[in-house]
């Protein structure tokens, strides 16, 4: 019994500050979601208002994120597999000193970043024409859905990367070894050897990545001055221009249930694999 109040008494703080910094606000949400101020009652007034007025911009924020997470899923597979199967040591070095900078900068600072970047005029396009490859004239700006792309893409993907790799770098080497004796390539031991045995870790930051990128604000409100628009710049105007929280707490609820498709599918996943998720 005292065992088990001491348990009580140490994870007694974590549970107090997931109480208050997650459920209650939370909860909070929740409420001011189907609350209906007109009626003084209960209702789905704000989430039809919310689906009329944003439908696009929740249909655009699936595609955008989902499309990020493959993309990011399929360069962090590549940078660890290189990183575990590769030869060139020279390479080898550099691509480890270089993949885990974006790790450490912000979003706010990466989407400042990309807007000079990926500008009409930005670092990218004068690159290019300096090189020859493309006339002055027809450089294009990449400040849309693509800018939100490539910036989630190269801010998550030294996460993931930096997962999977070390998930690789734990496997047994003798089944690498074996496979390259029988003649298999490095492609096909990655595909078929490696990322079978850290398609767990795999998930988990892919499921992170997803979680992170739902709730960025900067990237799209920087990045992307047309419409369709991320929810969370949906959110942020209706807080800011009409206070209106309820339909803003509406469109929070539609994230909630976005990401919580995504924890059910990890959570069933661990489930099957003996209920320990990792």
């Amino acid at each position: 019994m005292l065992s088990r109040r001491a348990s009580l008494f140490l994870i007694a703080p974590a549970v107090v500050l997931l109480g208050l910094l997650f459920l209650y606000p939370l909860s909070y949400s929740l409420i001011w979601a189907f609350s209906d101020e007109d009626l003084g009652g209960w209702g789905l007034q704000n989430f039809i208002k919310a689906w009329g007025l944003y439908s696009w911009d929740v249909l655009f924020t699936l595609i955008i994120v989902t499309l990020s997470t493959l993309i990011i899923g399929a360069m962090s597979v590549a940078i660890g597999g290189y990183l575990t199967l590769g030869e060139n040591r020279v390479a080898l070095t550099v691509l480890r000193t270089l993949y885990r900078w974006p790790l450490f900068i912000p979003f706010v600072v990466s989407a400042q970043l990309m807007r000079t970047f990926l500008a009409k005029n930005g670092m990218m396009n004068n690159i290019i024409t300096s090189t020859g490859l493309m006339d002055p004239l027809a450089a294009a700006s990449f400040l849309d859905w693509r800018g939100i792309v490539i910036t989630f893409v190269w801010k998550q993907t030294p996460f993931v990367a930096l997962l999977v790799a070390g998930a690789m770098a734990a496997l047994d080497r003798s089944t690498i070894e074996a496979a390259r004796n029988l003649g298999a390539g490095r492609l096909r031991i990655l595909l078929g050897i490696v990322v079978p045995q850290v398609g767990t870790t795999l998930m988990v930051g892919l499921i992170l990545s997803y979680v992170v990128m739902m709730s960025v604000l900067s990237v799209p409100l920087m990045i992307n001055a047309q419409t369709p628009t991320m929810i969370t710049v949906d959110m942020a105007w209706r807080i800011n221009a009409y206070s209106d929280y309820g339909v803003a707490n509406a469109l929070g609820f539609i994230t909630y249930a976005m990401t919580a498709v995504i924890a059910w599918i990890y959570l069933r996943q661990g489930v099957r694999e003996g209920g320990r998720p990792q």
